[in-house]
């Protein structure tokens, strides 16, 4: 499955048509063409002028014409409310207890290596040291994965969806700050798109919707802080599987040398790697099959953890539990000053993986992260960690192999064979983060096209992307072999870690101030809380930014330049298609036959416009000697919402005079929609969409003359008769998208037995557009595809002509083709070539 470049969009004003369920209406796509009769025209010019014609236009509000028509889509298992994710008690606990073997492999072992890292900074000298760093472990897993995780970042999901681009989608939605202008009125009305929006009271809300909106400087600040995100959650699943499986081998290698069993540094890396390449293998069965896989080896994990914490506590020092009291954290810094800042860099492995707990949600649920880490993860990590600080409050030289000093002996191997396939599958849970936080930034035109493969039939979150798979595994290959420290590793993971998590605070902020309309103090408490808390810990890993700091810095500003590129080059693309889109005076001076001939066929032209006739057209019609009956320009638009329902897929509209028989498709998708069309039902959707929009537009053209041949006087008496028949006249057009709803009063009743009658005719020229929309069907469909080359202007500054001539180009060249999404047969393709001056 491949998913496209998001296509673009010019905002229209909205019009109404009637809704398929019912007597419901609500908002579609509106007007497109300056050709189009305005939306209160009734009478000629000159009698709108006149009293009369004002008290017509007063009395009866014109319904539109069907500009544009929602059809059913194709079947997408599990797309309609799957945004909600209503699922059953017992789903939900099943898919609480995949989420041990996915989101929280990498927290569950960080035990193995947290408190050797912070005591190889600060040594033992008093039970100080020891309570001081088990109070400042259990504070910082309290505060930041369970309290701003796990009760409020993950109510700021986009309808069941996580990640930077879902707070970012979120915060499009409310806000017009996409840099790509692809923003429509009907896009508002998607029934998942709504928001409970700020009422005029709230001046603060709507203040910072007019500055984001108004000012280009916050919209690039906003996307380049949402990329930096996403760059530093690709930088954690490339340094994650590192590090987890370098720092099990190099325990192992640790006990095993002091067993004089003998494990070489070159042993532990090439295991190493060949644990990396297993791990990647496997991917592509998906996230639930690896899940359930991986479950039951994490699930006695935590077991152990929490057993053995319970043993060491009662055995060694239960005193240890005067660490809930975090004098011990102020008293701990009071005696090491210097060393125990440097420790926090050590400390905040022990909360590795929490952003996972966002960013994998797509492949999950709220509540199943959220049951998962409160009755299973948070109770089992504080155990463990109270366990081993008991332990080394009688064995104090213990701390650098600390974990499998304190296993009891009689469990040591059972202990020790659990620990290693621990390790080993505790980087899925940023794997599975980064296939998501791809698949988001691909949808929302940020992200070059990849091939995604969805993994599940029930879940759409649950992907599986192989170029991502492949790239991550090498990566990580290259920075085992290089590193070989995994205390280098370490550092580099820090900053990574607290850097995503740096970025989500910022964007819930902002979600909280500008979406939720939440009390200013608390909103203003949540940064100053937490991100006080992060930017503390994001000080102490800087300073290591030598000892291998540097890498995730590098890998972020690499994947930064790729997908802030990426959407420079797209918008600019969009910019230049929008201003040499063909006028509509010159399609009318080319009239019906468009200037060429017209031969049996349906054109599908496919372009990233959603209002006026795309400049590719003109290459089609002057490179062809011929040009299809029917033309049908194809937009497939990406709207920032997870999903779009079957039934609002589709936006449907004619384009010129009736005798050209050019229409416009415009089909939405969420960033989590499965597009898996095969091009033959395809067409079919598209002939059976085309019949129904051209009989609803005769149907409401019908309505047009029904209303025309009313008679005006009568129409006068009865605005002056009483309030009631006033309100009878009033209700008959305005509730018009109602009509089959309310025949129980007379004006309405006369209104819909006059349409009915007219619809019961034949309408000659809707027989003859629907004869020849078979014809054309029964000729074949031909894909009309542009392939078009994006150029800096020669005026262009050095550095926009080397992003768009050569880094752009090279990302187009190589990314997925179009061809590929269509999977169309090569003979029923036609492509020409245009170059944009941007």
């Amino acid at each position: 499955m491949e998913d496209e470049a998001s296509c673009g969009g010019i905002e229209e004003t909205g019009s109404r048509v009637m809704g398929s369920s019912g007597g419901d209406s609500r908002w579609v796509d509106g007007s497109e063409m300056e050709s189009e009769s305005p939306p209160w025209s009734f009478f000629g010019d000159d009698e709108n002028r006149d009293g009369y014609g004002g008290l017509r236009r007063r009395l009866f509000k014109k319904p539109k014409r069907a500009d544009s028509f929602d059809v059913e889509a194709m079947e997408i298992a599990a797309s309609h409310g799957h945004g909600s994710k209503d699922l059953s008690v017992w789903h939900t606990l099943a898919l609480a207890f995949q989420t041990l073997g996915v989101v929280y492999g990498d927290m569950g072992t960080s035990p193995l290596y947290v408190f050797s890292d912070v005591f190889s900074k600060v040594p033992i000298e008093s039970e100080v040291d020891v309570l001081g760093a088990l109070s400042l472990v259990m504070y910082t897993i309290a505060l930041l994965p369970f309290a701003k995780y796990v009760f409020i970042v993950l109510k700021a999901n986009d309808n069941g969806e996580g990640g930077t681009f879902a707070l970012y989608s979120l915060i499009c939605r409310y806000a017009k700050v996409n840099l790509l202008p692809n923003r429509q009125v009907a896009d508002e009305q998607i029934s998942s798109f709504r928001l409970r929006l700020p009422t005029p009271e709230l001046e603060r809300a709507l203040n910072i919707k007019d500055s984001l909106e108004r000012r280009s400087s916050l919209k690039t600040l906003l996307l380049l802080l949402v990329l930096m995100g996403t760059s530093m959650i690709i930088g954690d699943g490339i340094l994650t599987p590192a590090m987890s499986v370098m720092k099990e081998m190099k325990i192992q290698k640790l006990m095993t040398d002091w067993r004089k069993s003998g494990f070489c540094n070159y042993a532990v890396v090439l295991v190493s790697v060949i644990i990396l390449v297993l791990l990647f293998s496997i991917q592509q069965f998906g996230t639930s099959k690896v899940g359930f896989t991986f479950a039951p080896a994490l699930a006695l994990w935590f077991f152990c953890l929490g057993a053995i914490g319970i043993y060491n506590l009662f055995t060694y020092d239960i005193t240890v539990l005067r660490a809930f009291n975090p004098a011990y954290i102020y008293m701990f810094f009071k005696k090491n000053s210097i060393q125990a800042w440097s420790a926090l860099g050590g400390c905040v492995l022990c909360i590795t993986g929490a952003e996972a707990m966002f960013a994998d949600l797509g492949h999950f649920s709220v509540q199943a992260i959220q049951i998962a880490f409160t009755c299973v993860v948070f109770p089992c990590l504080l155990l463990a960690y109270m366990g081993q600080a008991a332990y080394l409050m009688k064995y104090p030289n213990s701390s650098g192999r600390i974990f499998y000093d304190c296993v009891p002996d009689g469990l040591f191997w059972p202990v020790f064979v659990i620990a290693t396939l621990a390790a080993m599958i505790a980087s899925q849970a940023m794997i599975s983060a980064t296939f998501s936080c791809i698949k988001q930034s691909m949808a929302l035109g940020c992200f070059p096209r990849l091939k995604i493969i969805h993994t599940s039939r029930k879940l759409m979150g649950q992907i599986y992307i192989p170029v991502i798979n492949w790239f991550l595994m090498i990566m990580c290959v290259v920075v085992v072999a290089s590193f070989r420290n995994t205390t280098d590793i370490a550092n580099a993971y820090g900053i990574a870690e607290v850097g995503v998590m740096l970025v989500s605070t910022t964007l819930v902020t902002l979600v909280m101030l500008l979406i939720w309309q939440t009390n200013l103090f608390l909103a203003l408490c949540f940064p100053l809380v937490f991100g006080t808390v992060e930017l503390v810990y994001l000080s102490a890993v800087l300073t290591k930014i030598r000892d291998g700091g540097w890498l995730p810095l590098v890998f972020a500003s690499c994947f930064l330049c790729v997908m802030y590129t990426w959407n420079y080059g797209s918008v600019l693309k969009y910019q230049s298609e929008v201003r040499e889109k063909i006028s509509m005076d010159l399609m009318l001076d080319l009239g019906s036959s468009l200037g060429t001939v017209r031969v049996p066929g349906i054109g599908l032209l496919y372009n990233e416009l959603v209002q006026g006739v795309p400049s590719i057209f003109g290459q089609f019609l002057h490179s062809l000697p011929a040009i299809h009956s029917t033309i049908v320009f194809v937009c497939i638009k990406y709207v920032p919402i997870p999903v779009v329902p079957q039934e609002e897929r589709f936006l449907f509209r004619r384009v010129c005079p009736r005798d050209y028989h050019m229409f416009r498709c415009v089909a939405r998708y969420g960033y989590k929609d499965v597009r898996k069309e095969d091009h033959h039902s395809f067409e079919q959707l598209l002939v059976e969409s085309l019949e129904k929009f051209l009989r609803r537009e005769a149907q409401d053209l019908a309505l047009e003359s029904n209303l025309d041949e009313l008679d005006f006087d009568s129409v006068s008496v009865r605005s002056r008769d009483s309030d009631r028949a006033g309100d009878d006249d009033l209700r008959t057009p305005l509730m018009w998208d109602q009509r089959l709803g309310e025949a129980g009063k007379a004006g309405t009743s006369l209104s819909v037995e006059t349409s009915s009658e007219l619809l019961s005719e034949e309408d000659p020229s809707l027989e003859y557009e629907l004869s020849a929309l078979k014809e054309a069907m029964s000729s074949g469909f031909t894909y009309l595809l542009g392939h078009g080359d994006v150029r800096a202007k020669k005026n262009s500054w050095f550095i926009k002509k080397l992003a768009i001539n050569y880094f752009y180009a090279f990302l187009r060249r190589n990314c997925r083709a179009g061809t590929a999404t269509l999977r169309v047969p090569h003979m029923n393709i036609m492509q020409v070539g245009m170059t944009y001056m941007v």
